[in-house]
């Protein structure tokens, strides 16, 4: 297995960067995040010192490899940190970049394992879902977060949302890999355009996930085609609208006193600290939840960025913790909300 772990390294090597994005990344990230930049943008263009997690899968444990993982000096990740931290939910992580190789998938089996970046899992965290609730994962391929979140409890209903037909396809994929055959009809998947949701099921979930489409900056820094990152780079302005209507929608599909939980992974202040503040700012229906303490809680396994907001996070890579970039915020749907309308009515 180590003969495969190094050749999965090698091949992270093989990746060429985008001039073009990253040129454009300095200037924005030297003035967003100043120094810090230069450390994560270290990380950022060496695959070779990426790190993933190991997220195992509740309903195909893989008891042996948990024994395997403890004598290589994996560590259980977040344990403690939170204080509705399930359970349930087992992930491992070393502070090596050695990579697993993927689980492959076998006919009448489930994987056993998924691999991802660990601070994937805040804003699944960050929801606090809880045995029986109903649950929209609003933007869900290729389904990491949603398999993460049946990680932590047994949902009375979960629909997993994709726009995208070929993501769509991807996340189908990844749900039958994981999720066993008992548990379909408590799963759907929805091919809406998540700016309909909420019009289209008003108030009928009790936790939501917007986990909305970004300028990736991991993918984006090893685009292999110039002229389509140049494009993309043009075309990133008008990323904030697409996610603050993707909100506006969550919003309307969450029950009064529900949470919605917003993440993205770039570092970008326009889609992630923006966003928030021009939802709150023009809406009262949502408020923000204090996820500050956080940062304090897990500095062991993440490095943050100050966002400005008590309601976010900002998961920023260094080496030896290059997880992230990953933006968090949580807030609440007000109470107060239905007794306005009922009052209007």
């Amino acid at each position: 297995m180590l003969t495969r772990l190094k050749a999965n390294s090698e091949g992270k090597l093989a990746k060429q960067i985008c001039r073009v994005v990253l040129d454009h990344f300095d200037k924005q990230y030297s003035k967003e995040l100043g120094e810090s930049w230069n450390t994560v943008r270290d990380v950022l263009i060496s695959p070779s010192l990426w790190q993933y997690a190991i997220l195992f899968n509740r309903f195909s444990y893989p008891l042996e490899l948990e024994k395997d993982l403890h004598l290589r000096g994996y560590h259980p990740i977040l344990q403690g940190s939170f204080p509705y931290y399930p359970k349930s939910m087992k992930c491992y992580l070393s502070r090596t970049p050695d990579r697993m190789p993927s689980d492959r998938h076998q006919t009448g089996y489930l994987k056993r394992y998924y691999l991802l970046n660990a601070a994937s899992l805040l804003p699944v965290l960050a929801l606090e879902l809880r045995d029986g609730e109903t649950v929209l994962d609003l933007c869900a391929a290729p389904g990491g977060k949603s398999i993460a979140l049946l990680q932590c409890a047994y949902p009375g209903y979960l629909l997993c949302n994709e726009y995208d037909s070929l993501r769509v396809r991807w996340l189908r994929q990844t749900l039958e890999s994981f999720i066993p055959p008992t548990l379909t009809n408590a799963i759907k998947v929805s091919e809406l355009d998540g700016r309909e949701m909420g019009d289209a099921q008003p108030e009928a979930f009790d936790k939501v996930l917007v986990d909305a489409p970004c300028s990736n900056d991991r993918s984006w820094l090893f685009s292999s085609d110039s002229e389509k990152a140049a494009c993309r780079i043009h075309q990133r302005n008008s990323l904030p609208v697409l996610q603050l209507e993707l909100l506006r929608s969550a919003m309307k599909a969450l029950r009064p006193g529900g949470l919605l939980v917003y993440s993205t992974c770039t570092l970008s202040r326009a889609e992630n600290q923006d966003v928030i503040s021009e939802l709150l700012t023009s809406s009262s229906t949502m408020v923000p939840v204090d996820i500050s303490a956080i940062a304090r809680t897990c500095s062991q396994d993440f490095t943050f960025a100050p966002t400005g907001q008590k309601c976010s996070l900002l998961v920023i890579p260094e080496k030896g913790k290059a997880w992230g970039p990953m933006f968090v915020a949580k807030l609440k749907k007000s109470c107060e909300y239905r007794k306005m309308a009922t009052w209007i009515l």
